[in-house]
């Protein structure tokens, strides 16, 4: 089920929504990735810098696909490694912003990307790169950790999922 939200970026208004679906949107307008990470029944979350606890995820590069964003993103924030299915997608709208600059990064509508994730190798966990500890949280902890009003829906699509077996290639 789609829902939808408004929030603030950069004291800006935008409106995310999400969609499970496992449709692909134009890979131009896709700005990231992230995902839920399984571990014998607990949700990964990595304590990122400046922003506290989030579920693992970030830009696509030049040359990657989305799914191997993905695979890069979850081993070097949360130094995992595992196998991954596409759930869905969060749609983000800058169409309510009359500050939005058309030249700039983000498209005027782009889509973050969602995977869940069942893990099947955890590395030893090195603080790299921007996050700071990785810990694992218990469905139902979940929105106590992570405090985004979407991602709890994330969440519930990813648990869906049966476990191994998920159908992502790696």
């Amino acid at each position: 089920m789609s829902q939808t939200i408004r929030v603030e970026w950069g004291g800006q208004p935008v409106k995310l929504t999400w969609i499970p679906t496992k449709d692909m949107p134009d890979p131009a307008k896709v700005t990231s990735v992230h995902g839920i990470c399984m571990l014998r029944g607990n949700v990964l979350a990595v304590h990122v810098d400046g922003r506290g606890f989030d579920i693992p995820g970030g830009h696509v590069e030049p040359g990657e696909t989305p799914e191997e964003a993905f695979h890069r993103e979850v081993l070097e924030e949360g130094s995992v490694r595992g196998r991954a299915e596409y759930i869905g997608m969060m749609e983000v709208s800058h169409e309510e912003n009359e500050h939005f600059d058309p030249n700039g990064k983000y498209p005027l509508v782009g889509y973050q990307l969602f995977y869940r994730m069942d893990i099947e190798e955890c590395l030893p966990f090195n603080r790299e790169n921007e996050c700071l500890a990785r810990i694992w949280v218990e469905p139902e902890e979940f929105r106590y950790v992570i405090d985004h009003a979407l991602l709890g829906l994330v969440l519930e699509e990813a648990l869906k999922q049966p476990a191994g077996e998920s159908g992502g290639e790696r």
